[in-house]
């Protein structure tokens, strides 16, 4: 079986899915007594659309959208972070990090950069968290689906959320909602970053495009194939291999801890209360 990997099949309904979403966000944060939603909005594509998202679901003066640079950050992620907060009305605060990094790795100044990416990623998670409280909201993901399955992200960093209304849609797929969307040209042209150090972009990192991984993972997850089945299909085999190890590998990042089992009745596996119940 031979495929032409460029040729898989990753087209979206894209008014369909912004439906579904407004509606899930809505639901999501409604049923749990909450009118409001908190994100950190950097800049890029991920969080504009959650942004997007969020004002149609709840109405722009009911989303707060937190900036939260280091220094850094690039001018252009400030300024498309303003593009979305100006073209949509969302309420806005900006809490820089800076002073709390640097004062935490004036302990250890041989840290490496990813320890400090990590660090900065987990510090805007805190402040997330704290303005959820003062702002009365819960706190939205703003990671898709290629990120997850790679663990592209920090672990109780950018990885945490209450609810995560992009997470079922691969990077190629978010771009189309984005464009739906309206979200500002500069956004979307701009390659993926997660503006952790000067120049840092993540296809760099990663190895690989976004374009080329999710045509494969949309094979390998959501239909199944074996791998040997997508190395005759026209897959590099070790290109293939790599996203197997980082998707096993990362596993732990997208359940919760794992509880070493002693009763009948333990918390992650065979007691799942309806959360529901009643609503």
């Amino acid at each position: 079986m031979k495929l032409d990997p460029d040729k898989v099949e990753l087209a979206i309904n894209p008014a369909l899915v912004e439906e579904i979403l407004v509606r899930f966000i809505r639901n999501e944060i409604t049923r749990t007594g909450f009118r409001r939603a908190v994100l950190g909005l950097s800049g890029g594509i991920d969080s504009s659309v959650v942004t997007y998202l969020a004002a149609k679901a709840m109405g722009p003066e009911n989303v707060l959208a937190v900036t939260m640079p280091y220094k850094t950050s690039s001018e252009e992620t400030r300024r498309d972070s303003q593009r979305v907060v100006e073209a949509l009305g969302v309420q806005t605060l900006e809490a820089p990090i800076s002073a709390q990094v640097e004062a935490y790795f004036a302990a250890f100044p041989d840290a490496s950069r990813m320890r400090l990416a990590n660090k900065c990623a987990r510090e805007r998670m805190t402040i997330l968290y704290d303005q959820s409280v003062a702002f009365e909201g819960l706190v939205l993901g703003t990671s898709n689906k290629s990120e997850l399955l790679l663990g592209y992200g920090t672990h109780f960093g950018d990885l945490a959320s209450a609810i995560n209304p992009i997470g079922d849609l691969y990077k190629t797929q978010l771009r189309q909602l984005a464009a739906h969307l309206q979200v500002p040209r500069e956004i979307l042209d701009k390659a993926p970053s997660g503006d952790l150090w000067v120049g840092q972009t993540d296809e760099d990192e990663l190895g690989f495009a976004y374009a080329d991984v999710d045509r494969l993972l949309v094979l390998l997850v959501d239909r199944r194939w074996q791998p040997d089945h997508l190395v005759a299909a026209g897959f590099d085999p070790a290109f293939v291999d790599r996203v197997l190890n980082m998707i096993r590998r990362n596993q732990y990042k997208r359940r919760m801890p794992v509880i070493a089992k002693l009763t009948h009745r333990t918390m992650d596996r065979d007691f799942r209360y309806p959360r529901d119940w009643g609503t």
